[in-house]
This record gives C-alpha cells, structure tokens and sequence, in this order.
C-alpha cells in the first residue's frame, strides 16, 4: 500500500498536464471559432435595424387598411387582409390597371438600360486594354459619372435636358437642326429618352470597371496563340474574351438588373414627385401611391409584391444560370 501510493500520485501528475491542456485547447478552439461571428456581429445587428425590421413593418402595414387617418398610431388602423393585395393586381381597375403600366414601363426601362449599359461598359473595357498614351486619364475620365453623387449628377441634366436653355436642345436643335423646335424632354413621350440617357451614363462605368477587372484574369498567352493561328480581333472576342467573362457577366448582369428595377433617386431627381407616365417607374410609382395619395397600405402592399418579383427573378436567374455553368464544365 505504502509503496504503491507514490506511483499513483506520479502517474496522476503526468495525467494532469495532458488533461489541463485537453480543455485549454477545446477553448482555444471556440475562440477561433467564434471570433469571426463576434467580429461580424456588430455588422449584422445594424443590418438587422436598417432593412430587416423596416421590412417586417412594411409587411405588417401591407395587411392594414392604413390611411392618413392612422399615422400618428398606425398600429391601430384596422386590419384589411388581403384587399390591399387584391387592389393592386386588379389590373380592370384604376389602381391595377395604372401599376400593371408602370411595371411594363420599368420592365422595357430595365432592359434597356442593362444592356445598353454592360454594352458600352465592356467596348470601353476591351477598348482599354491596348496600351497607348494617356490610358490612365481616359479611364480616370471613364469613372466619373460613376463617382459622382446621383443628386449632383442627375441635377445637372435637368439642366440640360430644359426646354428653352437647355444643352441638349441647344446642340440638337440650334447647332446640328437634327429637329424642327426645342423638344419637352422632361414631359411627354421624350421622358422615357431621357430617363434611360441619365441611367445609362451614370451606369455603364460601373459596367466598365468589373468588366476590365475580369479581363486582367485572363491569360495573354491565350490571345497571343490565337493570332498565330489567324484568329482576328472579333473571333478573338467571341472565343476567348466573352467565354472568359461569363461569370463576372453572371454577376454584373444580376447586380445591374436590381439597381436599375429599384432605381428610385434618378426618375424622383429628374422629374419630381410626380413622374410623367411614359416614364412612370415602379419605385416612384409606389411613392406616389404611400405619400401623395396617402394610401400606405396599397403602397405597402405594392412593395411586397415588388420584392416578390425580384426573389422570384433573382432565384430564377441564379438556377438557369448555374445550370449553364455545370453543362459547360
């Protein structure tokens, strides 16, 4: 017994450190783990202040009967269900009838606009490629309608775009006689010209930069073989550099695409509260339906289904596209 118990305490203390050590690397371990969620955490709590819970009310106020009447306590307006919802897609009726409008107005706007957009975007790109004198300012120049602030930017067209002393009449009209008199460029049928003008330059830098940052990834070896094997700048184009670019293309397009369907600031800028109805955008229109007719249950419910769209868009776009990129691979 005596001669035993000396072992015993020896074997313990040689236990001891091992087991000491078992726990202090199991939290070593959590605190690597859960230092990047601690980190993000301040993050994702303003996140959740700033959209998640504006979201949650927006929904909320979709299914009240919320009218001027109740702003100072809209929880108490009366709770309508689904007729704000049912309102809204009754395009027979005048509240149907003009949102089914401005959805297509915002849906030709959109496309338009895109693809005007990643069109010039990635000419530019291409274009700046080569080396030659001065590069380095035209892409600085290239960058500055993207730099700007939009209040700033789209105040400044319109400027240009008024009818009497405007620029854009002042060329057109006085300098080149491309028309018979000044045309109403912030009125009338012009207003959609001119919305898709501003969006369109104030977009397609953006357009420019992700797309000449995706070519800087591809290889110039790949452009070097195909002219020695007599392939010329277009099929060099089509073979080499649009196959290179389909995934930021992927990207570019989708982010693109929700920028300009929820453009609210350019159409409010350029025309005011109320927008003329050839350029009549969802966002604004919405706008108009919660604060000028004071409907912020229509208006609510109009937003909801807006975002709708969009997830069913998104996800839509993201399925087909991820489809295409496992058949090519």
């Amino acid at each position: 017994m005596t001669a035993t118990a000396p072992a015993a305490e020896a074997t313990v203390r040689k236990s001891s450190p091992g087991a000491a050590r078992g726990p202090r690397r199991r939290t070593g371990r959590i605190r690597r783990i859960g230092l990047p969620y601690l980190l993000l955490l301040p993050a994702l709590l303003l996140e959740l202040l700033v959209h998640l819970v504006p979201m949650v009310i927006g929904i909320v106020m979709s299914f009240k009967e919320l009218t001027q009447f109740y702003i100072r306590d809209w929880g108490t307006a009366p709770w309508a269900g689904f007729d704000n919802y049912s309102v809204s897609v009754d395009f027979d009726a005048p509240v149907g009838k003009a949102l089914f409008h401005s959805f297509l107005v915002t849906v030709a706007f959109t496309v338009l606009s895109v693809g005007l957009c990643w069109l010039i975007g990635t000419a530019a790109a291409v274009f700046m490629q080569d080396t030659f004198r001065g590069r380095g300012l035209l892409r600085a120049l290239f960058l500055v309608p993207y730099a700007l602030p939009v209040y700033a930017a789209v105040i400044t067209w319109v400027f240009m775009f008024q009818h009497d002393n405007g620029l854009v009449n002042h060329v057109l009209h006085d300098q080149l006689g491309l028309t018979d008199k000044p045309s109403f460029w912030l009125i009338g049928d012009n207003s959609f010209i001119a919305l898709l003008t501003v969006s369109v330059w104030k977009g397609w830098p953006f357009a420019f930069l992700i797309v000449m940052a995706g070519l800087q990834n591809i290889p110039r070896e790949l452009y070097e073989a195909a002219a020695l094997d007599g392939a010329g700048m277009v099929q060099q184009l089509r073979r080499i550099t649009l196959p290179s670019l389909r995934p930021v293309n992927q990207v570019l397009v989708l982010v693109l695409f929700l920028w300009t369907f929820n453009d609210f600031n350019t159409p409010y800028v350029l025309f005011g509260k109320s927008a003329p109805e050839a350029a009549d955008l969802v966002s604004v229109h919405i706008y108009q339906a919660s604060f000028v007719t004071w409907n912020f249950g229509t208006g609510s419910a109009m937003s909801v289904l807006l975002l709708l769209f969009l997830l069913v868009v998104t996800g839509v776009y993201l399925a087909l596209t991820s489809r295409g990129r496992r058949t090519a691979q």
